[in-house]
């Protein structure tokens, strides 16, 4: 078996030419066992054959695996293998497509000495993990690209990333700085096809390729981890179209449930909304006092970002790509909506988020108030200009 795993190991280092590194590359401090997930199509895979051609071990003590590309009996024996002819650094690519990691990586995790780095879908939350996985792994979270990451690997060219304070403080001189170096129009194009990586692969397919990579999300991904029957996976697509209808809004959960045809089955809905939030196709954001009650009603549901947003609707509606931009941007920081305004950042900073004429009518009396501004190049005092919240990763 290892044989096998080695030659495809192979085959795969020697197809992955990508030399760019993510904003994640060197932020990892992994530990005996570490976990990365995010949204299928963001870089995990690339990032792991990087990481193993970076790492200073010799070939014969590292492997990469991916669960979903063999038949495998057992993880743990695959491990304990590689551990007696010497090895030390085991990657286990797509773990959610193997029945019972859980299990697996933790008698590995207790019983062999080998480091392990797994990836899985941005749904494998510490909360969904069993037999105490929790407490022996470490996890990071990777989004996709940035505007910022995404002109870099479109001009080829290296460009800085700003912290929200430096952006607030100095938008005007930094915005001045940047737009020496590339052409704002590149910004549509970002809205329109820059989140995914593969992008770059082969731009021309790359909405069929973000379609297939959403149908596997429903279609394997989330069933692979939720306690979902097939014939409902219908039930999620049909609620991603009606949710095109009126994004973003605060959902009229007896209006979604009739054009559902789901009676008066809101947990159900919730569960399907929850699934989809965890898969990074939707953002819920829920009321701050609720925390992560999964029968809660979000206060407005958003695509996870702009390129979902305009595979899936017909006809987007460009405030809500404005929001949907600001939001994807800032998954570092506290997101909650306020009373005024579109968002209340670190329960410091109110924003509303509208086109180049928007004013501080709506939230000009509430204390540290910014216009983010689309349509403008550069801004002024509190108006900000949309593009710029690009470049905080």
């Amino acid at each position: 078996m290892l044989e096998e795993i080695r030659e495809l190991q192979t085959l795969l280092l020697k197809k992955q030419r990508s030399k760019y590194k993510r904003y994640f590359f060197d932020s990892f401090d992994f530990d005996r066992m570490s976990g990365i997930i995010g949204a299928r199509g963001v870089g995990k895979t690339t990032f792991l054959l990087q990481y193993l051609k970076k790492s200073d071990l010799a070939p014969s003590k590292k492997l990469y695996l991916s669960a979903d590309s063999l038949k495998i009996d057992s993880l743990f024996e695959i491990a304990k293998t590689f551990q007696t002819e010497g090895g030390k650094l085991l990657i286990i690519d797509e773990i959610h497509k193997y029945t019972g990691f859980e299990n697996e990586l933790k008698k590995i995790y207790d019983f062999l000495e080998l480091q392990i780095i797994f990836s899985g879908s941005s749904a494998l939350r510490i909360d969904h993990f069993k037999a105490d996985l929790s407490r022996r792994a470490i996890i990071f979270e990777v989004e996709g690209l940035s505007f910022r990451e995404f002109i870099e690997l479109r001009l080829n060219i290296e460009l800085p990333k700003f912290t929200l304070e430096e952006i607030l403080n100095s938008h005007i001189d930094i915005a001045y700085a940047l737009l020496d170096k590339f052409d704002l129009t590149l910004f549509d194009e970002y809205l329109h096809y820059g989140y995914y990586p593969y992008f770059f692969d082969k731009s021309s397919s790359y909405k069929i390729k973000l379609e297939e990579t959403i149908n596997t999300v429903l279609e394997v991904d989330i069933p692979s981890i939720f306690n979902i029957e097939y014939q409902n996976i219908r039930t999620l697509k049909k609620l991603l179209l009606l949710l095109c209808e009126s994004l973003p809004y605060t959902p009229n959960i007896n209006e979604l449930l009739s054009k559902m045809g789901m009676g008066s089955d809101y947990r159900s809905l919730y569960r399907y909304l929850d699934y989809l939030h965890k898969a990074k196709i939707i953002t819920l954001m829920r009321p701050k006092t609720k925390g992560d009650n999964i029968f809660t009603k979000p206060e407005k549901i958003y695509f996870n970002n702009s390129n979902l947003h305009y595979a899936y609707c017909d006809t987007p509606n460009i405030g809500t790509i404005r929001e949907v931009f600001f939001k994807s941007m800032l998954f570092n920081h506290t997101l909650s909506i306020p009373k005024k305004g579109d968002f209340f950042i670190d329960d410091k900073y109110t924003f509303e988020i509208g086109g180049k004429n928007k004013n501080y009518k709506q939230i000009k009396d509430l204390p540290q108030p910014y216009i983010v501004s689309d349509n403008i190049e550069i801004g002024s005092t509190n108006k900000i200009p949309l593009w710029l919240f690009g470049f905080l990763y």
